[in-house]
């Protein structure tokens, strides 16, 4: 059977954004189990398997309504929002790079999965518009 209908533009950014934050959030747990295992690093109080799943799906469902606000906002909504997260994962990274606990050791290892995950976070936001514009991937998916 072939389903015929229309998305609206606020769907089709929301769903887009969900979808690469589905995939982020995977990726971040992948990292997440690596890196925990190749360091050793136990604390999870601040990341850990539940964070990671409702914390970057909620983000990316919050980023994909920024991303329709922009495309109704700005004549070059796609270029201003990829410009503007791509700066933002920057700053994110730079002022996690900077976080302090107690311990030195764990210091630098939470550091590193920080940025780690806002890298991988900051990645998937720059390819909404992307796959948003993309007609396979618009067919096939949503």
């Amino acid at each position: 059977m072939d389903y015929e209908f229309h998305q609206s533009p606020f769907s089709k950014a929301v769903l887009t954004a969900v979808f690469v934050g589905f995939f982020a959030t995977l990726v971040c747990l992948i990292y997440n189990i690596i890196f925990r295992e190749s360091t050793g690093y136990q604390p999870a109080d601040v990341i850990n398997v539940s964070s990671l799943i409702f914390a970057i799906n909620l983000i990316f469902l919050v980023i994909g309504i920024i991303y329709f606000v922009f495309l109704r906002s700005f004549k070059k909504g796609d270029v201003i929002f990829e410009v503007l997260f791509a700066l933002l994962t920057i700053f994110c990274a730079w002022r996690a790079d900077q976080a302090h606990m107690i311990n030195p050791t764990l210091t630098s290892e939470f550091r590193t999965l920080l940025v780690g995950t806002i890298i991988i976070m900051g990645i998937g936001t720059v390819l909404i518009p992307f796959l948003f514009r993309n007609k396979k991937f618009v067919d096939a998916v949503l």
